[in-house]
């Protein structure tokens, strides 16, 4: 099949002409799709579109994803986690422009034999790019319904380890931090008192869909403890205390949650005081503490590597 990229046409040393890529794009997708029971329904060309603007609203309103239920996702590989993961996508929005052949065709072997394909929508270019959030984008834009997850649905084996995080705010760090979740195993990842949304887009592209593939669950603080409580799991906390102890001191083995604080303050004193140790990661140069995602990848990896 001709690669759309290199079927548009020029003149002279004219630029290509822009009805010759509508025509030959719009001609490529006829093709594509043809033989596809997943097919997109309409081409939405107006950022004053209601389906547009809605997305515009996803994207940058939490209070619009919470009473929805709804976010977004943009970028094949999140996507592909996400259904892996058996996340449900309600609507797909593609750019062939930006997708290409690859992509189009990829996106319609995804969901081939899978129940209850979501609506496809394909956009205008300019469109797509009003409604896009990161730079060199695959041209594909997916509305998910947000995973409903509390602690009572946690389905945990007899020796967990979990990351306990207090008021993370940074969409970046929790971003990191689900993918050394994801990377080392661990359980689950608990967040007291949040101030982002779990499921911010940023969240979702800094963790690259692992958002989706680790048990992870949003609850007050007091409910998180008296959960770990109840489960037997001893609980680390990583601070800068007068009765820390460095890390490797620590037996991680048994059932362990590793709690860490929030990017600017640290824990707070009475998570600190709730927890059963307090542990430190020994700073040799003139700094005197890591970023939070990268303090939580130390201590992780190293409880797992105690467990093998």
């Amino acid at each position: 099949m001709v690669s759309v990229f290199n079927v548009i046409g020029r003149e002279g040393n004219d630029p290509p002409y822009a009805h010759n890529r509508a025509r030959v794009g719009a001609c490529l997708a006829a093709r594509i799709f043809a033989a596809m029971p997943f097919t997109p329904s309409d081409r939405l060309s107006s950022p004053q579109n209601p389906r547009i603007k809605q997305l515009l609203r996803l994207q940058q309103k939490s209070a619009e994803r919470r009473a929805l239920g709804l976010t977004l996702v943009e970028g094949l590989r999140e996507l592909i986690i996400a259904v892996e993961a058996g996340v449900a996508v309600a609507t797909i929005y593609t750019c062939p422009e930006l997708a290409g052949e690859t992509g189009l065709a990829d996106l319609t072997a995804l969901f081939a034999g899978r129940p209850n394909a979501p609506e496809w929508f394909e956009v205008t270019r300019p469109v797509f790019e009003k409604v896009a959030y990161r730079e060199g984008s695959d041209g594909l834009l997916a509305v998910l319904r947000t995973p409903a997850r509390t602690l009572a649905d946690l389905r945990l084996p007899e020796n967990p380890l979990i990351i306990v995080l207090e008021a993370v705010e940074k969409p970046g760090n929790l971003g990191a931090i689900l993918r050394t979740a994801d990377a080392a195993p661990v359980d689950a990842v608990l967040i007291g008192d949040p101030r982002t949304d779990l499921f911010n887009p940023n969240v979702i592209r800094a963790s690259i869909g692992c958002v989706f593939t680790v048990p992870t669950v949003a609850a007050p603080v007091a409910d998180i403890l008296a959960f770990l409580k109840e489960k037997g799991i001893r609980t680390h906390a990583a601070a800068l205390a007068p009765e820390a102890k460095p890390y490797t001191e620590y037996d991680f083995r048994g059932p362990t949650a590793l709690v860490m604080g929030t990017e600017a303050d640290g824990l707070s004193p009475q998570m600190r005081a709730a927890c059963d140790e307090t542990l430190i990661i020994p700073m040799m140069g003139r700094i005197d503490s890591l970023n939070v995602s990268v303090a939580t990848a130390v201590l992780t990896f190293e409880a797992v590597r105690q467990r093998q």
